[in-house]
């Protein structure tokens, strides 16, 4: 039960939450109609949106918005103040919270409509051949006190720098360009890239925690928060490579990680840390074709451990293939995407050294198998999205993660009287997680994501998410032990998202 002064408070978030979500509302309804995606950027090409983005659909890129990333930013004139702002605001609800020692901790603000972050952002072109690109994003809901409040936190998102040149003549089209980026593939210019399929952000509360930006997408164990320098170059809009390596992001590159703090930081080993990227385009009328392959290998250090210490040390390496078809020709903009992407990680000599597990199997005696030191993850993506007029659209995703179980994983189990509990009531000291627990050390995950949105204005996206699961956690059914199923996971996902 709640004392009446927290029934206030709750009220007063609530209403605030909601009355942030119909100031977006009565934007998209009463702001002019040539509005823009990014204003930044639209202000200095002079285009609407739909010329960089398909349907209208941002963060997804045209043939032209790919042009004008790949060239730098540079494309137009520069504005006098190149800045532009972001807001999502979204209501999460989980469809079977019952299966929790402690609902509150587990679905913070289920069902509640929330202000959930925002966005700077500040770039475009800084001279002819010099671009850039910068995120600053606050998160309403950053960290949660011992009192139960949360605690907003902003800090550095994706932030680029480029170099860019363009040499044509009768027999080539050659564009080539030098990147200092956060962030693997934050340079691709394809949506299939691991940095750009997953496109609407998730608020933090742990009722979000199965939305479908929480679901599996094909990604780069090395994570953000880096330092990266990558050249690359596009020939006759047809043969897309890029090549470039990726260390921590500290001294003078700090600023690529600002407002994380360093038990957060990721830290790579040296310099040695290579980004490859290779893709084929080819267009046709109202078509458009990519398939390609990235890939990486990654030296990382375990979180907040000592870098000095080589048995600290860990790798991952990524290899993956993708591939996208575009429609585009007014009033219908059609997009097909698949990606895959397989991981192997190689955890360091620490953690397999403290890896023992406290679980047995069910005779509650013997004790399960010890930990693999390393793992494999294979996470596919398909996706197919329609949009009518720049304004009505809706999309399909398809996820799937499988690879190696490993007890390293194991969160979830028996303790030495054969039973499964999260309060030890006898003492063994070996407890098991709800909600999120994993039994058998799997990690693995499979569901679709049905969305439908709609764009009163081309910087505003109305949209509803459902999220489907039929695998969690490596089961169908009982994951963690305590009965969840991977259906009671399933969730819906109201946003407004709006950038001005």
């Amino acid at each position: 039960m709640y004392t009446l002064a927290e029934v206030i408070q709750r009220k007063r978030i609530g209403l605030l939450a909601t009355g942030a979500v119909a100031v977006l509302l009565t934007l998209a309804i009463l702001l002019p109609e040539n509005a823009h995606a990014l204003p930044l950027f639209a202000r200095q090409t002079g285009q609407n949106c739909v010329a960089c983005h398909a349907g209208g659909q941002f963060p997804e890129l045209t043939p032209y918005g790919r042009i004008f990333k790949m060239t730098g930013y540079t494309i137009g004139n520069r504005v006098a103040v190149p800045v532009s702002a972001m807001a999502v605001a979204g209501y999460a609800k989980v469809r079977d919270t019952s299966k929790s020692d402690d609902p509150q901790a587990d679905f913070q603000k289920n069902a509640t409509p929330l202000l959930s972050s925002g966005s700077i952002f500040a770039g475009g072109k800084i001279t002819d051949n010099i671009g850039a690109f910068a995120q600053w994003t606050y998160d309403n809901y950053a960290n949660q006190d011992v009192d139960g409040h949360f605690r907003g936190h902003a800090s550095a998102d994706n932030m680029e720098l480029r170099f860019a040149d363009r040499y044509i003549d009768a027999n080539r089209d050659l564009i080539y360009g030098v990147s200092v980026n956060n962030n693997p593939s934050l340079s691709d210019p394809w949506n299939t890239a691991a940095a750009w399929m997953q496109y609407v952000p998730a608020p933090s509360p742990t009722s979000s925690q199965f939305v479908d930006a929480n679901a599996p997408f094909p990604g780069f164990g090395s994570g953000g928060n880096l330092a990266g320098l990558s050249a690359y170059f596009f020939l006759n809009q047809s043969i897309y490579a890029e090549l470039g390596t990726y260390r921590t992001a500290d001294r003078a590159l700090s600023f690529m990680s600002a407002g994380i703090s360093d038990q957060d930081k990721t830290r790579l080993q040296g310099n040695n840390n290579p980004y490859w990227r290779l893709a084929f385009s080819h267009e046709w009328g109202a078509h458009n074709v990519m398939i390609g392959t990235s890939g990486m290998v990654a030296h990382v250090f375990d979180n907040g451990t000592n870098t000095s210490d080589s048995n600290n040390l860990g790798r991952f390496r990524n290899n993956g293939v993708d591939a996208q078809y575009q429609y585009l020709l007014d009033p219908h903009s059609v997009t097909a995407q698949l990606a895959f992407m397989r991981q192997v990680q190689n955890h360091s000599a620490n953690t397999i050294a403290g890896a023992a597990s406290p679980y047995f199997l069910s005779d509650g005696v013997t004790p399960v198998a010890a930990a693999n030191a390393s793992d494999t993850v294979n996470v596919l993506r398909m996706k197919l999205s329609y949009i009518y007029q720049a304004k009505y659209g809706g999309s399909m995703s398809f996820f799937n993660s499988t690879g190696t179980a490993n007890t390293l994983n194991q969160t979830s189990g028996f303790d030495s009287n054969g039973q499964i509990t999260s309060t030890d009531p006898l003492g063994t000291g070996i407890t098991s997680t709800r909600v999120n627990g994993t039994l058998t050390g799997s990690t693995a995950a499979r569901g679709m994501t049905y969305e439908a949105f709609w764009m009163p204005l081309q910087y505003v996206r109305v949209g509803a998410q459902f999220t489907a699961y039929n695998k969690y956690n490596g089961a169908r059914d009982n994951y963690d032990g305590f009965g969840r199923n991977a259906r009671d996971n399933n969730s819906l996902l109201l946003y407004v998202w709006g950038a001005y």
